[in-house]
């Protein structure tokens, strides 16, 4: 369920907003920068999740592999 928020703002604040974010997007914008503020969430249980994740697993493998390839390539 949403509750409606009414927030007042610096008028040049809010057209910022406006023209980055979009009109009719700056109460999901809001929503997600404040979200884990007030919501306490287990990292830990995220970072499991992310690890059962075995496509990005193996992209985030292959990424720092490369990565390494790359750097031991350099001269000193």
């Amino acid at each position: 369920m949403q509750k409606k928020l009414t927030l007042t703002i610096d008028e040049d604040v809010y057209a910022g907003l406006r023209q980055v974010i979009g009109p009719r997007k700056i109460s999901r914008f809001v929503e997600e920068l404040v979200r884990p503020h007030v919501l306490k969430t287990d990292i830990y249980e995220g970072y499991r999740a992310m690890s059962a994740d075995r496509v990005r697993e193996s992209d985030a493998l292959n990424w720092a592999e490369t990565t390494c390839k790359d750097v031991s390539d350099e001269e000193i």
